[in-house]
């Protein structure tokens, strides 16, 4: 694995330019960025890890598909195609992405309501009755939280919540301590939404097993930057979005992985027409459609699954390691101008210097940064901000470059120069 050595505050503006420059030179996935719309601007996007750049292919597909699928086959197109979609992409990205086998993943509705009916069917599933308690994490996302929090209230479950340190995530002693003969499911996010922080998966998963309970992982901030292996860990239960680093678009639909053991007999609790077998008998009473099918509930967003199909297919090409690789590097540099110049000028680090330890973002904290954000976006340097001081660094390594890092960052140290 190639390095970067943490940049000194005593390094040039020009030296750190050339060393983008170089990185660029040597980076061997830099032509996949002309795959994307607008990388040929000065634009400095940094925030991929909340709504990826389209493909340029993306125009055309969805173009070709509106003309001769929509437009020239109509609703036959159901038959010929788009009722078997959302379980084909989900077996592409299961096996380009995920690490599963096919018959696992499936791609429906939001990542909410997939995060829903995974934890109510992983609920359902527990059948011992001494079995009460749902673990999550303080830091972990709004919409996990809210929702365990709601089906707790539903059922009557007790919360058992681990305290996470905001500019990391939650350890493996945190999840021993917190789990036993009391616990029926854990819901955690492989990589911590604000801090970038990167969860031990396998071992995380293996003691919630050695506790007899079931996990839940959200996957969004993982799902296309980090290497999955979900079959592998023997994950129960995974969600996430695609609008990412996947390049789905503006509320592209999520994918639910589901591990093939507990398919047979599982059922979720949203019973909707596509999820049921037979779906246009249009019969009475629900019998749900066998395997991963049985998770659909409504139509599925037939757009989303087209735009997130090219990035499947690049990653194909390329592979999640290479994609990992780059995305070690990018953040690194992105630590090596921080350290140079906003450190310095009081920034905080939020995130693990740890490669190992660090998904495909950065988070930096500063007094001025809630209002910088408006400032920087009208200067088309667009980062993402968190409250309650927090600046999101989100770098997708197929479309991201280390100059446009370079030239984000900088505009942040101009910035702070004026304030101070």
């Amino acid at each position: 694995m190639t390095t970067i050595q943490a940049g000194t505050p005593g390094n040039s503006t020009d030296a750190l330019r050339q060393r983008a420059l170089d990185l660029d030179a040597a980076d061997p996935l830099a032509g996949y960025r002309e795959h994307f719309v607008g990388t040929d601007t000065d634009l400095s996007y940094l925030d991929g890890n909340s709504l990826g750049r389209p493909l340029k292919r993306t125009v055309a597909d969805i173009g070709a598909f509106i003309q001769d699928n929509w437009g020239g086959r109509l609703i036959r197109g159901w038959d010929e195609e788009w009722l078997n979609m959302p379980q084909a992409i989900g077996d592409q990205l299961g096996r380009a992405v995920l690490g599963a086998a096919p018959g696992q993943t499936i791609i429906a509705d939001s990542t909410t309501v997939v995060l829903y009916k995974l934890i109510r069917a992983a609920l359902a599933a527990v059948t011992d009755p001494a079995r009460t308690e749902i673990v999550l994490d303080t830091d972990n996302f709004p919409t996990d939280r809210y929702l365990v929090e709601g089906i707790a209230r539903e059922e009557g479950l007790t919360l058992r919540w681990i305290d996470a340190d905001p500019a990391a995530g939650v350890t493996l002693e945190q999840v021993r301590a917190a789990t036993g003969p009391a616990t029926a499911v854990v819901v955690l996010s492989q990589i911590a939404y604000r801090s970038g922080f990167l969860a031990d998966l396998p071992a995380i998963t293996a003691a919630i097993h050695d506790a007899g309970a079931l996990v839940v992982w959200d996957l969004c901030h993982s799902a296309g930057s980090v290497e999955i292996a979900l079959d592998d860990a023997d994950v129960d239960f995974a969600a996430g979005c695609t609008y990412k680093y996947l390049n789905g678009g503006p509320g592209s639909p999520a994918f639910a992985y589901v591990n093939a053991r507990h398919l047979p007999g599982l059922q979720q609790p949203i019973w909707g027409w596509m999820g049921r077998k037979d779906a246009f008998e249009m019969g009475p009473g629900y019998d749900a459609a066998p395997g991963i099918r049985g998770f659909l509930s409504g139509t599925p967003a037939i757009f989303g699954m087209l735009a997130m199909r090219g990035t499947l297919d690049l990653i194909e090409a390329v592979g999640m390691a290479a994609l990992r690789e780059k995305s070690r590097l990018l953040t690194a540099f992105a630590l090596e101008l921080y350290d140079a110049w906003l450190a310095p000028a009081g920034v905080q680090l939020s995130t693990p210097r740890d490669p190992e330890l660090r998904g495909s973002h950065i988070t930096i904290d500063h007094a001025a940064f809630r209002e910088m954000t408006s400032v920087l976006w009208d200067q088309d340097v667009i980062p993402d901000f968190r409250a309650p001081q927090g600046i999101r660094i989100g770098l997708s390594p197929l479309s991201t470059s280390f100059e446009e890092v370079y030239r984000g960052v900088a505009a942040i140290r101009e910035l702070l120069g004026r304030d101070t």
